[in-house]
């Protein structure tokens, strides 16, 4: 649910409030004794925010390269570790 701004003509109090995109605007001021005519503000908002763990490694991590058929390294000939490299060693 987003959260709207408003700001009172009377008091001049910018306070937030919670609800629904279909519903109407706020009209009165919600502070005690003060029920001034209110107008909601252009805000930036906020980002698309993700919560709970794992969400990195569970949808979008990149898997590690299958070794090709031939058992040869996947970097081919600009293989960056050649000492260590399965492909070096079998030949």
């Amino acid at each position: 649910m987003p959260t709207y701004e408003y700001q009172c003509d009377k008091c001049g109090e910018v306070f937030e409030h919670s609800q629904k995109m279909t519903d109407a605007p706020l009209k009165a001021c919600p502070f005690d004794g003060c029920k001034g005519k209110v107008k909601r503000l252009i805000s930036a908002g906020t980002g698309v925010i993700f919560k709970g763990s794992g969400f990195y490694e569970t949808d979008y991590k990149k898997r590690a390269a299958a070794p090709s058929p031939e058992g040869g390294c996947s970097a081919g000939a600009s293989c960056p570790n050649s000492k260590s490299c399965p492909a070096a060693t079998s030949e």
